[in-house]
């Protein structure tokens, strides 16, 4: 059967299981829009701006675990996608761009919106590919998803001249891939894990280290089945969140330059951690030389070049999570660990995350521990990148898988308005909060509209402070309180430009009028806004500076 190579496009997409595509149109991939109306199980959204698609493809892959994908034409289309495909890459994301490029004839002449896309993001991409005829694009296709999904999930892009798009060609999908080169790491060493279950038997103080790579490889019960079978503590890295329940009495919380005190204090007194699909990245580590002075590293991941690459490990675990710990578990002996759990717990009542404060401005913790209340936990949060980010982070209490999304690696501001679109979009049947600070909401504050065309019932809680915080934050503590270019001195009118997308707007500038205001926006049928004006100079603590060690810890003043 011939088919156009844009024909060739939407077939393998449908070979594949992709439902959704966020993108824009534009010259050079029109031919392939085009024939989008002949396949309807294509849902195609109509997103603002490519990085918005990127992001909402990427936002759709983590709550799914499903490919998300995203279009986008030529030049300013391909490169607007950049930053989106980074954020993919940084945080191990499933993600498919299909983007256009002049016709064959063109390329290299410097021909309008031409640019070397694929150039660009090589370093960028997992993999990427410049197909030059209709003949190699269900291959192509095929070889794109296998590798995006697979191993170590990530970013592919997949660039089409214009003219491959109407040339036609035999289709045939193909049933497998032949990837010589690419390798899947296979399953743990077993010798290893006797080793593994050796150190956890003889350990006193252990902590598991729950990463990105629980969530992804969906290791929630197996995660659950060790901590309790040994009775080790949890702790999740950032991406981590939403491994392991929050109100377990196991949970510990998040470590590192913004995490509880008390998490990051244990990781100095442990003898042992177990790194579960985790990279031991400088926010959870800090200074290399003094980080987990005392503990001996079980560290199993899937991506063999993230062992030993920071930190050593004494036993490797090389394989895919979910049945590394399902070969793991049934080694491991049952054990009791109560005067190291009862230390924690000291450690937890003496480092208060917050300390009691009455009167003032409305604080960004009091906030989030109203969203928890008012979502009981089981809400899907989506953040941008700084203070509020931290701040959800430390004061939600997560209580369901895989209800986390955040731009870990890139940190990438921008990313809570698009991704909790396709968050929405992927999970339609749960409650999507997309937690924004005032700065990085007006990055990508276009994509409202998306969400409005749509009627996609994302709700918005923007931490309204008028600084670019975390920066602010730094020039407090570093740079002796000088503020430059860190000041928004003209901030819209949140509510108004909510009401002006036709989206339902809120502000709340008192406590009492929080859980209230929150409870008013789930209850609307569609997106709603609502707009916190919090406290200007708040600080999130504690915080470790950057490359710093436990012992530069700084604590909430009194």
């Amino acid at each position: 059967m011939k088919l156009t190579g844009g024909q060739i496009v939407c077939e393998s997409l449908i070979k594949e299981g992709v439902e959704v595509i966020f993108g824009i149109p534009g010259g050079a991939i029109l031919p392939l829009y085009q024939d989008l109306p002949r396949y309807p199980q294509l849902r195609h959204i109509l997103m603002r701006h490519e990085q918005g698609a990127a992001h909402a493809a990427d936002g759709y892959a983590r709550t799914t675990g499903k490919v998300g994908v995203a279009f986008g034409t030529s030049g300013p289309g391909a490169t607007n996608l950049v930053t989106g495909i980074a954020a993919a890459q940084m945080d191990s994301v499933p993600t498919v761009f299909i983007t256009g490029q002049v016709a064959r004839a063109a390329i290299g002449k410097d021909a309008f919106q031409e640019t070397d896309v694929t150039g660009i993001t090589l370093p960028i991409t997992k993999h990427n590919y410049l197909v030059m005829n209709a003949s190699e694009v269900a291959e192509t296709i095929k070889e794109a998803f296998y590798i995006a999904s697979t191993g170590r999930p990530g970013p592919v892009l997949v660039d089409i001249p214009k003219d491959v798009f109407t040339e036609e060609a035999e289709f045939s999908y193909p049933e497998s891939v032949n990837l010589p080169s690419y390798h899947l790491p296979q399953e743990a060493d077993p010798r290893e894990i006797q080793a593994a279950a050796r150190l956890i038997k003889e350990a006193r103080k252990p902590l598991i280290l729950a990463g990105h790579g629980v969530v992804i490889s969906r290791a929630f019960e197996e995660l659950m089945q060790l901590a309790e079978k040994a009775q080790i503590p949890v702790i999740t890295t950032l991406l981590g969140i939403s491994s392991f329940p929050e109100d377990h009495p196991l949970s510990v919380g998040m470590p590192g330059m913004h995490g509880m005190a008390h998490a990051s204090l244990a990781i100095d007194e442990a003898d042992l951690l177990l790194g579960l699909g985790m990279r031991f990245d400088d926010r959870i580590t800090g200074d290399l030389n003094s980080f987990a002075p005392n503990a001996k590293i079980i560290h199993a991941e899937v991506d063999p070049s993230e062992v030993h690459k920071n930190v050593r490990a004494t036993a490797p675990l090389i394989g895919d999570l979910k049945k590394t710990l399902r070969k793991l578990i049934p080694v491991v002996e049952p054990k009791s660990h109560e005067e190291w759990s009862q230390r924690i717990a000291e450690l937890r009542m003496e480092h208060p995350l917050m300390r009691p404060r009455t009167g003032g401005a409305l604080l960004p913790q009091y906030v989030m521990q109203a969203l928890s209340k008012a979502t009981n936990g089981n809400a899907v949060i989506v953040t941008g990148v700084g203070q509020h980010q931290m701040w959800a982070a430390q004061h939600y209490t997560f209580t369901q898988q895989n209800s986390w999304v955040t731009s870990g690696g890139l940190g990438a501001m921008g990313f809570e308005v698009p991704a909790a679109l396709g968050a929405q979009v992927g999970r339609p049947g749960s409650v999507v909060w997309s937690v924004a600070g005032d700065g990085g909401f007006q990055m990508t504050m276009s994509e409202l509209a998306t969400l409005a065309e749509n009627n996609i019932p994302v709700k918005f809680a923007i931490m309204n402070n008028g600084y670019l915080g975390m920066v602010r934050q730094w020039q407090d503590i570093f740079y002796e309180k000088s503020y430059v270019a860190t000041h928004y001195t003209h901030n819209p009118d949140f509510v108004k430009l909510a009401h002006a997308f036709g989206i339902h707007g809120d502000r709340v500038t008192k406590e009492e009028e929080a859980l209230p205001a929150i409870r008013a926006a789930m209850e609307h049928p569609g997106p709603a806004l609502i707009d916190f004006v919090v406290a200007e100079e708040e600080n999130v603590y504690p915080m470790i500076p950057a490359g710093g060690a436990v012992a530069e810890l700084m604590e909430e003043p009194v």
